[in-house]
């Protein structure tokens, strides 16, 4: 069975247009959750709002919504209010630009959406935009609404569809400076620099997500199975955590001695360093003999 689509609308490119599905790229059905139960009775328990000074229980028609001006003080906001503030859906992704995809910041990269067209009639139109867009080589910058918000999508080709991705606003990143500021700039020999440029020579590799395993949900898997079917569950014993290491070089070229079959990294390094010994001595040596001579 084909998943909803969780947005239904129009792409637009200029005059060109074709109508659309969205659907969420990422899904947390996988994951293991679990719920908050009655120890006693084995029930599930419910959660219920309670007023933070008199502690009463608060019924569904007392709720509402507020923001706070000062700590305590709150000015309440009717839902008819909302409303009028609300951005009402046109269920139009109007392209408004194309940008090089280098250009965009990562950290204003949001929530993934796969895009296809929205029936047989659609499909010719949808093909012009995707392929354009291949052509190019950019990603198209639109304007969409989604759950009486708005949003700025980037689109970019991704096989037969395209995916869209919601960007974040300004307002909602953190300025790196004020966590940057304070790293202090110390003297890194060339030594480290390259012993570590080895061992990152060492683990080169390409992206494959499919080599990613989330072992603590595995974990959590196997755990329930266990509990479930009436075995006992034996706690592991804390591992001590390793000393930290003094010197940086030290950990470095331990580091290169425990990738097994990668001694080649460490013994050109080796001779690297020897051989700019050597040169170091012959130009000491030579310099001594001119003094001498003068």
């Amino acid at each position: 069975m084909a998943p909803r689509a969780y947005w239904k609308g129009t792409l637009k490119l200029s005059l060109v247009s074709c109508p659309v599905a969205l659907y969420p790229a990422t899904t947390a059905a996988e994951k293991t959750r679990f719920h908050m139960i009655n120890r006693e009775t084995g029930n599930r328990l419910k959660q219920q709002m309670v007023d933070s000074e008199t502690g009463d229980v608060v019924e569904s028609d007392q709720k509402g919504r507020g923001y706070e001006l000062r700590k305590g003080k709150y000015v309440e906001i009717e839902p008819e209010e909302l409303e009028a503030v609300q951005i009402e859906s046109n269920h139009t992704i109007d392209i408004e630009s194309f940008v090089p995809s280098d250009e965009i910041d990562q950290r204003y990269l949001n929530h993934p959406y796969y895009i296809a067209p929205d029936g047989k009639a659609a499909v010719d139109a949808f093909a012009v935009i995707r392929d354009a867009m291949k052509d190019q080589d950019r990603v198209a910058l639109a304007k969409i609404v989604l759950t009486n918000r708005e949003h700025i999508i980037a689109i970019e080709p991704l096989g037969k569809g395209l995916l869209g991705t919601t960007l974040r606003f300004p307002y909602e990143l953190r300025d790196e400076d004020q966590f940057f500021d304070d790293i202090k700039s110390p003297r890194i020999t060339k030594d480290m620099v390259e012993l570590a440029g080895h061992i990152l020579h060492t683990k080169a590799a390409h992206f494959d997500p499919s080599k990613f395993k989330d072992e603590y949900e595995t974990a959590l898997k196997a755990l329930v199975k266990r509990k479930a079917s009436g075995k006992t569950i034996e706690l592991p014993e804390r591992e001590e955590r390793p000393s930290n290491v003094v010197s940086l070089m030290d950990a470095l070229k331990q580091s290169l001695k425990g990738r097994g079959g990668r001694k080649t990294a460490a013994k050109s390094h080796a001779r690297r360093a020897a051989g700019r010994q050597r040169s170091a001595k012959k130009t000491h040596r030579s310099t001594a003999r001119q003094r001498k001579a003068g």
